[in-house]
């Protein structure tokens, strides 16, 4: 009874491992998406560089859009967070995106390290709860799920 005790602690141990994995797998997927927005903006920030005007598509609701044009081109209206936004020049915008970028860049980092921590102990104890598990099977000592 002890291994079939062993066997289980280890069965629930695996699954949270694994659990921990699947979120940190959708958090990582979810700073990828926020690092790529960053970088679409910096990108429309830097082709705005130096433009009077500039034709652009605005979104109208249910995946339609209409032409319009951006006449003022120097400054940019950027969210803080809690429902507050700013103005910003072009190059402060520039500047605050940088920053935002690398932290969004080092949660990555941390996140994609605790993942492989993760898939270590998993890829570890995978092994002997199977080893556990073939030996309780043997010794009887637990059913065959019905």
């Amino acid at each position: 009874m002890e291994d079939q005790q062993r066997l289980e602690e280890m069965i629930n141990e695996l699954n949270m491992y694994k659990s921990q994995a699947e979120m940190l797998q959708q958090q990582v997927e979810a700073i990828q998406g926020s690092i790529a927005e960053v970088e679409i903006l910096e990108s429309t920030l830097e082709d705005m560089k130096d433009k009077d005007s500039l034709e652009t598509l605005v979104p109208v609701g249910a995946g339609s859009f209409m032409n319009a044009e951006i006449k003022k081109t120097d400054e940019v209206i950027m969210s803080v967070g809690a429902g507050v936004a700013i103005t910003k020049s072009i190059e402060d915008a520039k500047k605050t995106i940088a920053s935002q970028k690398e932290e969004l860049n080092e949660s990555l980092d941390k996140m994609l390290e605790n993942l492989q921590k993760i898939s270590q102990i998993i890829t570890q104890l995978s092994p002997q709860a199977e080893e556990l598990m073939q030996k309780v099977q043997l010794a009887g000592g637990m059913q065959q799920p019905q």
